[in-house]
Parts: structure tokens; sequence; C-alpha cells
């Protein structure tokens, strides 16, 4: 639910892998949603694509929509270079880097992080950054991952501090759907968060259906 009247509402969604689905559940989770909740405010959505040739889905029956400017799609390999990006944006195409350009991308993400963030949203960014790192690092666990990045700056942070102790294993928990989403296996995200496969396929099963 949206801060005030005026701030529009968003949906985002990242698309890995081809999905004939996604806009019908798009759509489906915008009417939910507004028939819920009855906003007032406007909404828009955004489809995000590592490429231009994952978007198979048809669009016929919702053409008004992207035609009016109320969806778009982003290619992120058609985007420029990460420093002129918004960080959220920066942060996703890291999946789409090979592993040496994630890495330096990575640094520069966190340092922009600790500068042009505010506390409150901090750790959600660093949460984020250090998913797809374990992604493109499956030979590094999170500690190493940390420790490679340098993270003391936001660990300093109230927000940091206040996750870190609520423990790492909800922090891991949380990374599961996003690494299931951008295509890793239940094995492999098992393997990468050191968590059993059990684990994995239980938050996989409680996660809200679309």
């Amino acid at each position: 639910i949206p801060d005030s009247e005026e701030k529009p509402i968003f949906f985002v969604e990242v698309v890995f892998q081809e999905d004939s689905n996604i806009y019908s559940r798009l759509f489906t989770e915008v009417n939910f949603y507004l028939r819920q909740y009855q906003p007032e405010n406007d909404w828009f959505a955004v489809v995000i694509y590592p490429s231009r040739s994952l978007d198979t889905a048809k669009i016929k029956h919702y053409r008004e929509s992207f035609a009016s400017g109320r969806v778009s799609r982003i290619y992120l390999d058609e985007l420029g270079e990460n420093a002129s990006l918004p960080i959220g944006i920066a942060t996703i195409k890291l999946v789409i880097e090979n592993e040496d350009k994630a890495i330096q991308e990575a640094r520069e993400l966190i340092t922009r992080t600790s500068q042009e963030i505010d506390s409150a949203q901090q750790q959600q960014i660093l949460q984020l950054i250090e998913t797809i790192l374990i992604y493109k690092l499956p030979s590094m666990d999170i500690k190493e991952i940390q420790e490679m990045f340098e993270l003391s700056d936001l660990k300093q942070t109230r927000v940091y501090q206040q996750a870190f102790e609520e423990g790492e294993l909800r922090g891991k928990l949380l990374a599961i759907p996003p690494m299931l989403a951008a295509g890793l296996t239940v094995e492999q995200v098992a393997q990468a968060l050191d968590l059993t496969v059990d684990e994995v396929r239980k938050v996989d099963r409680e996660k809200p259906n679309r």
C-alpha cells in the first residue's frame, strides 16, 4: 500500500526465463490489488528482462496498457553503463554481467548505496547485491563475499545491525525466492546458502501465489 494518495503504485516483475503467462499473471495481480485495496493512487508496472529475446509472451489482451505507457518493459542488456542507472536497476543488471564485471560493478554499487540511499533502504539493496553475487560466484559463501566486498561501512548502519541480530538464517530464507526466480535449481540454492534441500523447498511451497 503506498504512503500517500499522490504516490503512484508500482508493480515490478523480474523475468529471467521465458514465461508465456507473465502478463496474464501481472494483470491478475494488479486487478486483485486494486479490488482489495481500492486505492486512489494511479498505478504503473515494469517488467524487467535480461534481454529482449526472452520477452515472448503475447500482449494482445493488454496492448492498451503498453501503448499508454502504464506498463513498460526494460531489457537489461540494452541499457547504458551502471553508473548512469538508478541503483535498483543497476543492481538487477548484475545478473547478466560476466563474473569479473559483476565484481567491479558490485563494489561500485555498494559505495553508491552507502552514499545515496537512506538507512531505511540500505539493507534491502545490500541483501539484493549479496543474493546476486551468490548466484554469480557459486564457489564462495556469504561470509567470503561480505569480506571480499568490504561491507564494513554498511554493517555499521543501525538497519544492518538490527537485521543481523534477527539471525543469519532469516536472511538466507529471504534470499531463496529471488534466487529461484533467477533460474537456480533448489539444489543449487541449498548449496549456495548452506541450507538443506527440504528447507529451500519449504520456503518455495509457502511463497504467496501470484
